[in-house]
C-alpha cells in the first residue's frame, strides 16, 4: 500500500526531503508506483507503467546524492508524461491504435530535459486519441475516469495526466495544449495546469496534431511546482523550428512571491452566458471579488472577435490535423492492415486507416481536407486565418489595457462519461473559454477556485497573459492559491474522494 505521507507531499516538499536525505528517490518512486497499483484499475490514467524505467532513475538520483553530487530542484521526483512524448523504449501510442506497440528509437527534446534534471518519469499517460477530444473518451484504450467521481470525465485530451495527479499517482505531469487539453482537464480535476508561450517549450518529439496550435506544458497540484516543472522543460530549442529564442520567464521566481497588488486584471464580457453552469459563474465572480481583496483592479473589456475563436479553430485545428495525419500511410511504421500481397499499397493505407484511427480523428480528418480542398480554401480556412487575427488583436488591445485577463477555464463542471459522445458539438463546447489563447499563442494558466455547488466537482479559474509574460500567470496564480487556501483551510484537493 502507498505511504500516503508520501504520496501527499508536493513535489517541491519531495524534492527537498530527498536532496536533505529525508527520503531516498526509490522510497519515493516506489510508493507511487503503489499508489498507482491500488488505484489504477478504477482510474485507468496509465497507459503504460515503466516500473523498471523508473527505479533505475530513482537509484540514480540516490548515486548521485551519495556521491555528493549536486541535485537539480526536481530531482528524484516522479511525473506521470502524456503519451505523444517520444521516449526511448517505451512505447508511445498517442492514444491510438494506428501506433498501438512502437517503441520511438530517439527521446523527444522534453523527454531529454526531464532525464537531464532527474526527473522519474513513471510512465505514459492515457489521452484522446491524437490529442482530438475534451474527455479521453477517444483513447483507443478506454476512457479515463475523475478521480472526484469515477463516472464523470477528467477532461481531454490530457486526462490521464490530470487524472493521475489528483488520484496522488504523482505528483507532476506533463501535458500538451491545442484548444485548451492542458487547462480543461485541470479545471476538471481540481489541479493546476499551464499552457505556456507558443514556442515556449520544444515541440520536437511531440506527435504533431495541429502545428500552429499544439503547445507542451506542465500539470501539478500547486503553482510553485508547476513553476519548478516549466522552469526544467522550457527554453530554446534549435531541433524546432517554432521554438523561441529567448530566455525563459522567471516563472519560479514569481510562483515564491505571488502577488496581485497593484495589478490590472481584465474580465472579458465574452466569457459567461448562455452554456455556463451557474455554480462555475458564481466561483468566478467570487474569486474576481478575491482579486479585488487582494488588490487588483478589475476592468472589463470587450472582445467581440472571441465569439468566432470555436469556428475559426475547428477548421484551423483539422485542416492542419489531415495535413500532419498523412503520414500514417501503414508503409513506415505502426499499423499495418491488409499486406497479403494481393492489394496495392494504396487499398493497405486505406484499411490500415480505417482499422486504425477512431471516429473522431476520422471526422477532424474529412473536415481539415474539405476546408483545404481546391475551390473551399479561401471559404473556409483562409477566413479561420483571418478571424485568427482578429482575435490576436483584440488580445493586444486587451493587453494595453491590463496585465493579465481572467475567466472561468470551463463553462461547465465535468460531465458523465458517455454523456457528449454522441454530439460533438457539445462535446466541442467545453472549450469555449481556452481556444482563444491557442489561438493568439498566448500564455494560460487553470487553477482551482472552489468546488460547483450543484455537483461539488471542481472548478478552475484561467488566468491569461501576454506571449513571453508566463511569469504574470504564476505571480497571479500564486496570490490567489495562497488565498484560497487560507480561505478552505487545505488544499482543494483534500477534499477529493479517497480512491
Amino acid at each position: 500500500m502507498a505511504d500516503t505521507n508520501i504520496i501527499k507531499l508536493t513535489a517541491a516538499q519531495t524534492a527537498e526531503k530527498i536532496a536533505s536525505g529525508e527520503l531516498t528517490a526509490v522510497e519515493v518512486t516506489e510508493a507511487h508506483l503503489a499508489r498507482i497499483d491500488a488505484t489504477d484499475e478504477k482510474v485507468h490514467a496509465f497507459l503504460h507503467v515503466d516500473r523498471e524505467g523508473a527505479l533505475a532513475q530513482a537509484r540514480a538520483v540516490d548515486a548521485k546524492r551519495a556521491a555528493g553530487e549536486k541535485l537539480g530542484p526536481l530531482a528524484g521526483v516522479p511525473l506521470a508524461l502524456k503519451d505523444i512524448f517520444t521516449t526511448v523504449g517505451v512505447p508511445t501510442t498517442v492514444g491510438s491504435k494506428i501506433l498501438e506497440g512502437w517503441i520511438p528509437p530517439y527521446d523527444a527534446t522534453l523527454t531529454r530535459k526531464l532525464k537531464e534534471a532527474d526527473v522519474v518519469i513513471l510512465g505514459k499517460t492515457n489521452m484522446d486519441e491524437f490529442a482530438m477530444g475534451s474527455s479521453t473518451e477517444n483513447s483507443a484504450y478506454g476512457p479515463t475516469g475523475n478521480p472526484w467521481d469515477l463516472t464523470k470525465i477528467p477532461g481531454g485530451s490530457g486526462g490521464g495526466s490530470a487524472a493521475a495527479l489528483a488520484a496522488f499517482q504523482a505528483p507532476l505531469a506533463i501535458g500538451t495544449d491545442t484548444g485548451g487539453s492542458i487547462r480543461q482537464p485541470a479545471a476538471v480535476t481540481g489541479t493546476v495546469g499551464v499552457k505556456p508561450t507558443y514556442g515556449g517549450v520544444s515541440r520536437y518529439g511531440m506527435v504533431a496534431f495541429s502545428s500552429s496550435l499544439d503547445q507542451g506544458g506542465p500539470c501539478a497540484r500547486t503553482v510553485l511546482d508547476a513553476a519548478l516543472l516549466h522552469e526544467v522543460i522550457a527554453g530554446h530549442d534549435p531541433l524546432d523550428s517554432t521554438s523561441i529564442d529567448a530566455p525563459v520567464p522567471p516563472v519560479v521566481e514569481a510562483a515564491r512571491n505571488g502577488s496581485v497588488a497593484g495589478m490590472r486584471v481584465g474580465v472579458v464580457k465574452q466569457f459567461r452566458g448562455e452554456g455556463y453552469q451557474a455554480g462555475v459563474v458564481q466561483r468566478f465572480d467570487e474569486s474576481v471579488e478575491l482579486l479585488k481583496e487582494l488588490g487588483a483592479e478589475i476592468v472589463e473589456l470587450d472582445c467581440p472577435s472571441f465569439d468566432l475563436a470555436m469556428a475559426a479553430y475547428y477548421l484551423i485545428a483539422p485542416s492542419e490535423c489531415s495535413s500532419n495525419l498523412a503520414r500514417f500511410d501503414a508503409m513506415r511504421y505502426g499499423l499495418r492492415v491488409g499486406d497479403d500481397g494481393t492489394k496495392s499499397a494504396e487499398e493497405v493505407t486505406a484499411l490500415t486507416r480505417e482499422a486504425g484511427f477512431g471516429d473522431e480523428v476520422k471526422r477532424r480528418i474529412i473536415l481539415g481536407t474539405y476546408a483545404l480542398s481546391s475551390g473551399y480554401y479561401d471559404a473556409y480556412y483562409g477566413s479561420a486565418q483571418k478571424v485568427r487575427t482578429l482575435i490576436s488583436k483584440d488580445f493586444e488591445k486587451s493587453f494595453e489595457q491590463v496585465d493579465v485577463i481572467v475567466s472561468p477555464t470551463t463553462p461547465t463542471t465535468a460531465f458523465a462519461i458517455g454523456e457528449r459522445t454522441d454530439d460533438p458539438l457539445a462535446m466541442y463546447l467545453a472549450d469555449l473559454c481556452t481556444i482563444p489563447t491557442n489561438l493568439a499563442g498566448n500564455s494560460a494558466m487553470s487553477l482551482p477556485c472552489g468546488l460547483a455547488p450543484e455537483d461539488g466537482l471542481p472548478v478552475g479559474l484561467q488566468i491569461i497573459a501576454p506571449a513571453m509574460k508566463d511569469d504574470r500567470l504564476y505571480k497571479v496564480g500564486a496570490a490567489v492559491e495562497a488565498a484560497f487556501v487560507e480561505r478552505w483551510g487545505h488544499p482543494l484537493l483534500e477534499e477529493a474522494p479517497s480512491l
